[in-house]
C-alpha cells in the first residue's frame, strides 16, 4: 500500500474561485482517512486532485514519496469508487469487474482469479452473470467496490459511495467497508458529508469548511476537543447546543449567565473563562450532557420549556427553549415528557466547552 501526502495543495477554478486552500494532510500507509464537511467545502475536489481527475493549482501531492502532480490517473496506482457507481450497463458484473484488468492486458487466468476472489470477499459470487439493471443499490455498490479491489491498487478512493442507499443499507454497508479495510489492510481515503459515517469509519478525520481544513484528528479527539465552534457543531448527532452567555463572578464562583438561567462554571473551565469575566462568551453543551432534574438546583440547573418530543426507542430527543436559545437533549425513557412542560435540566459543566464570541475558537486546556 502507500502513504499519501498533500503539501500546501490548492485548487483555483476559472474566475478566481478557490475550492481548496492550502491543504496539508498526511495519510499514512494502511490508514482509513475520512474527508468530511458540508456541500461545497472542497472535500470531493481534494479527492479528485488525489485521483488526478482535477489539476492541482498549487502545492505538491506525493504517493509513496513520488511526486504525482503531473502523473496521469491511470499511472497513479489508485482505484476510485464513485457516488453513482459508474458501472457499464451492457456488461455483466464479471465483465464490469474484469474490464480494468483486460485493458491492461492481464492474463485471463489472473483476471478470473482476481474477480472471483473479490466476489468471494464481497459475497457477490452469485451475481457475476447478472447485469447492473438486475441488481439492487447495495449490490451495485458492492460491484463498484469489487472493481476497485481487483486492481489491487496502492490507494482506494471513495466519493460518497453510500449516499444513494437507504438508511438501513447505509449502516450495513459502512460496517462492510470498515471490515473490508481491516481485511485488505489498504490505504483508504473516503469522502462524505455524513459525520456519522466519518465517526464510525475513520481512523483519522479531516473536517473541511469553505475550502479550508478546520481540524484533523481521530474521531473521539474531534468529539471531545473540537478546535472551534464549527467542528463542535458538525461532529456529533444531534449537534452540540450553543448559547450566548456572560461570565460573572460572585463570591469567588464563576457563573455562565443567560437571561433565564445562571450555572456555575466548574473544573478545567474555571481558568479558561476567568479572563472573560464581564464579557460575552459562547457556552457549548452536548445533548447527552443535559440531565433532567425533578427539582430546581440554584446555580446548577436551567429551566427549559419542552417544544418537541422525539421518542427513538432506547432514548428520547427533547427539543426545548430557554426563552433565548433552542436546545436539544438526549434523555433516557424513564420519564414521561410532554410538549409545554417546563422542566429543570442540569448541564454537566465538566463536559461543557466555551468558545470565544468573536473568533469562535474553543477554549481548551
Amino acid at each position: 500500500m502507500a502513504t499519501v501526502e498533500l503539501k500546501g495543495i490548492s485548487k483555483v477554478y476559472d474566475g478566481g474561485v478557490k475550492a481548496v486552500n492550502d491543504a496539508n494532510i498526511i495519510i499514512q500507509d494502511r490508514e482509513f482517512v475520512v474527508l468530511v464537511g458540508p456541500s461545497g467545502c472542497g472535500k470531493t475536489t481534494t479527492l479528485r486532485m488525489i485521483a488526478g481527475l482535477e489539476d492541482i493549482t498549487e502545492g505538491e501531492l506525493t504517493i509513496d514519496g513520488k511526486l504525482v502532480n503531473d502523473v496521469p490517473p491511470k499511472d497513479r496506482d489508485i482505484a476510485m469508487v464513485f457516488q453513482n457507481y459508474a458501472l457499464y450497463p451492457h456488461m455483466t458484473v464479471y465483465d464490469n469487474m474484469a474490464f480494468g484488468l483486460k485493458i491492461r492486458k492481464f492474463p485471463k487466468a489472473e483476471i478470473d482469479n482476481r474477480v472471483r476472489e473479490a466476489a468471494k470477499i464481497l459475497d457477490i459470487g452469485m451475481l457475476l452473470e447478472r447485469k447492473p439493471k438486475a441488481l439492487s443499490g447495495g449490490q451495485r455498490q458492492r460491484v463498484a467496490v469489487g472493481r476497485a479491489i481487483v486492481r489491487q491498487p496502492k490507494v482506494f478512493l471513495f466519493d460518497e459511495p453510500l449516499s444513494n442507499l437507504d438508511a438501513k443499507l447505509r449502516v450495513q454497508m459502512r460496517a462492510e467497508i470498515s471490515a473490508l479495510h481491516n481485511r485488505l489492510q489498504a490505504t483508504m481515503i473516503y469522502v462524505t458529508h455524513d459525520q456519522v459515517e466519518a465517526m464510525t469509519m475513520g481512523d483519522k478525520i479531516v473536517v473541511m469548511k469553505d475550502g479550508f481544513i478546520q481540524q484533523i484528528g481521530d474521531p473521539l479527539g474531534l468529539y471531545n476537543f473540537p478546535i472551534n465552534r464549527f467542528v463542535a457543531g458538525f461532529i456529533g448527532s444531534p449537534p452540540m447546543n450553543f448559547m450566548d452567555v456572560q461570565i460573572a463572578e460572585e463570591g469567588g464562583t464563576l457563573f455562565a449567565v443567560e437571561k433565564n438561567f445562571r450555572v456555575a462554571v466548574t473544573g478545567r473551565n474555571i481558568p479558561l473563562v476567568k479572563p472573560y469575566i464581564g464579557k460575552n462568551i459562547i457556552f457549548g453543551i452536548r445533548p447527552e450532557d443535559l440531565t433532567f432534574s425533578d427539582r430546581e438546583a440554584p446555580g446548577k440547573s436551567m429551566k427549559i420549556t419542552v417544544e418537541v418530543v422525539e421518542p427513538l426507542g432506547a432514548e428520547i430527543h427533547l427539543y426545548m427553549n430557554t426563552g433565548a436559545h433552542q436546545l436539544v437533549a438526549r434523555v433516557p425513557t424513564d420519564h414521561v415528557y410532554k410538549v409545554g412542560d417546563v422542566a429543570s435540566f442540569i448541564p454537566n459543566m465538566d463536559k461543557a466547552i466555551f468558545f470565544d464570541a468573536e473568533t469562535e475558537k474553543a477554549l481548551l486546556p
